[in-house]
């Protein structure tokens, strides 16, 4: 039996985005278009970097540090 390594993805649809962010798409093109959250254009679509998720995410805890 074959197992092939399968990369997770380096870039996330909007949609897959606000799933994983737990909120709504509208939301998440808000977020880009304030550049909140980093994104990037594939021809004419619109992608996140699955690394921006992260830094979006440690932007947030930081602010909930702070304070």
């Amino acid at each position: 039996m074959k197992t092939e390594n399968v990369l997770p993805p380096l870039l996330v649809r909007p949609e897959d985005a606000a799933a994983a962010l737990g909120i709504g798409r509208t939301k998440v093109y808000e977020l880009m278009r304030s550049h909140a959250l980093r994104s990037v254009k594939v021809g004419g679509l619109r992608r996140i970097p699955a690394t921006a998720l992260a830094e979006f995410v440690a932007r947030l805890e930081e602010a909930e540090r702070v304070a």
